[in-house]
C-alpha cells in the first residue's frame, strides 16, 4: 500500500486488531446503533405532533355545489 500516509496506516493497524477480537459470525448495531434509531424515533415522534397540532389549525370548509343545499339551510327550511 503505498499511497497510505503513516497516520493511515497506524489507522488501519488498530482497526485490523481490533476487527480480531470480534466474533465474526455475530454482528450487533451496538450503542451507535440504538442512538441513532432513539434519534429517529424521537424525531418521527416530535414531527407527528407538530402535523397534528397544525392540521388542528386547519378550517377547511368545502363551498357546496350548485344547487345542493348546505346542512345548516336544510335545517331551517325543515322548521319553517
Amino acid at each position: 500500500m503505498p499511497d497510505m500516509t503513516p497516520s493511515t496506516s497506524l489507522a488501519m493497524t488498530h482497526f485490523v486488531t481490533i476487527a480480531k477480537e470480534f466474533d465474526k459470525d455475530k454482528v450487533t448495531p451496538g450503542v451507535l446503533g440504538f442512538i441513532v434509531f432513539a434519534v429517529m424515533g424521537l424525531a418521527v415522534w416530535a414531527l407527528m405532533k407538530s402535523m397534528n397540532r397544525h392540521m388542528g389549525k386547519v378550517d377547511f370548509e368545502e363551498t357546496p355545489a350548485e344547487g345542493a343545499e348546505t346542512p345548516a339551510a336544510a335545517a331551517r327550511t325543515d322548521k319553517g
